[in-house]
């Protein structure tokens, strides 16, 4: 018997379609609203990414209204505690305290972080403020998940393009999941690999993840030997002819030197460096020469580590020598962390100039400035300072202020602990949050509120290249203010005056990103708000005059890239010695990763998700292998002691399980005694911190 429960609205019901603002696939849901109270939330049946799908997070997007029972009004950290201040007095304490600090101390001497959470257009406005008009530092908290990637797809393909559509998925026969586990952390590309039943799915990680279970094959590594596996893979493949010969000769510059680097790498050493036998390798091997639509992806596993991109940048290799690139169901993908990293990316004007153009070239420069109205010299000149060097720089005192912008470094900036001493030598503290209760928000000397984003409007990029429109579910309560409001209001008390005009609404600065980018990589002039509408989103690049044909669209079917000569690039390195090897006095593998489907980042949002409460531990744990248990007679619900090599300790309930190597622990992001164990150590390239690896100790308590 089937039970079709329907809700009877009354005339006044609403239906408004929007995008889910936590992880990098932004699913649309539909909101249906009577009176302004939101009374169901469903996922959008046909939106091209979710297909009437969505994780417990979107569907409880509506729990973050609770946010109305916090203050309105700003608030100032006194002598007895936080006062609430009127919003004209937070803006003049802001813009005085910056000011006076810059002009003591140097432009260089203030920094803001932002988050992959914000809306494009937020992203762009805070850069014209920040960067442009005060000159600071600014990163995002992209830095700690996506950097890697950005790297290795500026020095491969030549921009920063992730090729794929999530079609893909349902297209490829053989699915390799390296460092990532979709199960848990992008339930919604699961879903679209379980709708493919032509299909080998294939893990490769250092633990038993939920996806590897899902698995038709799976490979357990040692820690950190991804990048030798993959060029053993490579030099086997090149050994035995396996390769795609006229697309490397075609498409691809430096294979030569690509393969006399990978000859060095034997099927001989393969058990030793990288914990599987031979004939694992072999099966391995086989599988993606058999494969005819052979894709590979990659996530926080591959990104956060001490060599990072030279490893996504293997992948690549991988993909472009068997010629998977640019037919449907295959590619080398990198999945993104958060719902606009892609909008942070290319938008926030950190790294590069709006648009993805670098500040060296005065070309475009120009471009930029002529579709901006501004004079080119308003611009950087070079990139922004990243996370770690900003932080860093904190501590030694030549940063004075910093402005934290919707995220939560006290708990989530790696060896977090080393925030909160930086956070004590500041002169002024600001954050901006959904939430004053954040572990961040507490230390502020400044707390901006800010509404959620289904009170908001802009647009997302999600992990795909695609642009969706985040719209308004319910008007914000009287007296309160979206992120692009505040920083708008900020502009102004620091006195930009006409550098705001054309700056007002978030429709008026997407118009003008979508200037920036003609004739880029990312060409979005065919886009438009009323495009968007439509409720599919739209797949950069599309340029002003197409016609938008097809919802799922991938890169490179042409085999032209973005290098100057069209061809993608062969990048390697020797493999890096391990900067901070395990010891005696350490002798275990930290690793990191997701807990559960409804928990996201710090818990500071899904906290509010009764489900999702109800279902997880307030408390922080870790897993140990049984074997590891027996040996040092610790027990499931035993506390532990878990002492890592960076001089810091926490404490955790242990969980015993099979999943586990013997020398491999694993502990959620989402609790914040374990980004107190994490390694200030990050890529060469990226400087994406190595959140992976960290030897520690365990002893019960």
């Amino acid at each position: 018997m089937y039970i079709i429960l329907v809700y009877q609205g009354g005339e006044n019901m609403n239906k408004i379609q929007t995008t889910c603002n936590y992880c990098s696939l932004a699913c649309n849901m539909d909101f249906y609203v009577e009176d302004n109270k939101i009374k169901k939330v469903i996922p959008t049946e046909k939106y091209p990414v979710n297909k009437g799908f969505s994780c417990i997070k979107g569907l409880n997007l509506d729990k973050q209204l609770t946010s109305g029972d916090f203050p309105k009004n700003p608030l100032l950290k006194t002598e007895n505690g936080r006062e609430e201040i009127s919003w004209e007095r937070a803006y003049s304490f802001f813009s005085d305290k910056l000011k006076a600090i810059v002009e003591k101390h140097g432009k260089e001497s203030v920094a803001c972080i932002s988050t992959g959470q914000l809306a494009l257009e937020e992203m762009a406005l805070v850069g014209h403020v920040f960067r442009n008009f005060v000159g600071g530092q600014l990163d995002g908290n992209t830095r700690l998940c996506m950097a890697t990637s950005v790297v290795a797809h500026k020095q491969s393909f030549g921009f920063d393009a992730p090729p794929y559509t999530l079609n893909d998925l349902e297209l490829s026969d053989t699915i390799i999941f390296t460092g990532a586990n979709p199960v848990v952390a992008h339930p919604i590309i699961w879903d679209r690999v379980r709708k493919n039943k032509n299909k080998k799915v294939i893990v490769i990680d250092v633990r038993c993840s939920e996806t590897a279970k899902n698995a038709d094959y799976f490979f357990c590594i040692k820690p950190k030997s991804d990048i030798v596996l993959y060029y053993t893979i490579a030099n086997y493949l090149i050994e035995n002819n396996w390769i795609d010969n006229n697309y490397i000769e075609k498409y691809s510059e430096n294979f030569d030197a690509f393969k006399e680097h990978v000859s060095k790498f034997s099927i001989d050493d393969i058990e030793e460096k990288v914990g599987i036998t031979k004939d694992e390798f072999l099966t391995l091997a086989k599988l993606i020469h058999e494969g005819v639509a052979v894709s590979f992806w990659w996530t926080m596993g591959i990104n956060q580590s001490y060599q990072a991109v030279r490893t996504a940048q293997s992948i690549i290799n991988l993909a472009v020598m068997t010629g998977n690139m640019g037919r449907p169901g295959t590619g080398a993908n990198s999945i993104t962390g958060q719902c606009n990293a892609m909008g942070s990316r290319l938008f926030s004007n950190t790294t590069g100039l709006y648009g993805g153009g670098e500040y060296t070239d005065e070309a475009k420069r120009k471009i930029v400035g002529d579709a901006l109205g501004l004079d080119p010299a308003i611009f950087p000149t070079k990139p922004t300072l990243p996370y770690n060097v900003i932080i860093e720089k904190i501590i030694t005192g030549e940063i004075k202020a910093l402005w934290i912008l919707c995220t939560n470094p006290r708990h989530s900036w790696t060896n977090n602990t080393q925030f909160a001493e930086a956070i004590e030598k500041l002169d002024l503290f600001v954050v901006q949050d959904l939430y004053p209760n954040t572990d961040s928000s507490e230390l502020a000397d400044l707390f901006l509120p800010v509404v959620s984003g289904i009170e908001k409007e802009g647009t997302l990029i999600n992990t795909e290249r695609r642009i969706s429109k985040l719209n308004p579910v319910i008007p914000k309560p009287e007296g309160s203010f979206s992120d692009f409001e505040v920083i708008y209001n900020v502009g102004k008390a620091l006195g930009m005056g006409t550098l705001l005009d054309g700056w007002e609404t978030p429709e008026a600065v997407f118009n003008k990103m979508v200037k920036v980018t003609k004739d880029t990589p990312c060409d979005m002039t065919g886009v438009s708000y009323k495009l968007l509408e439509n409720g599919y989103g739209v797949q950069w690049p599309f340029k002003e005059g197409e016609t938008l044909v097809d919802n799922e669209r991938r890169l490179f079917e042409n085999g032209e890239y973005y290098t100057p000569n069209k061809k993608v690039k062969f990048v390697f390195e020797d493999v890096a010695e391990n900067p901070v090897p395990t010891n005696e006095t350490y002798p275990y593998v930290l690793n990191t990763g997701r807990g559960t489907v409804g928990q996201w980042h710090t818990q500071t949002r899904t906290k509010e998700i009764t489900y999702v409460n109800d279902s997880t531990s307030d408390n922080s744990y870790i897993y140990i292998s049984k074997t590891l248990g027996e040996e040092l007679g610790i027990e499931s619900q035993d506390e532990v002691l878990v002492k890592s090599i960076n001089g810091r300790s926490s404490k955790f309930l242990a969980l015993t399980t099979d999943n586990l190597p013997h020398d491999v622990l694993y502990a959620p992001i989402h609790y914040i005694e374990t980004n107190n164990l994490t390694l200030s150590i990050y890529d060469p390239y990226s400087k994406e911190p190595s959140y992976k690896y960290a030897p520690v100790s365990i002893e019960k308590i």
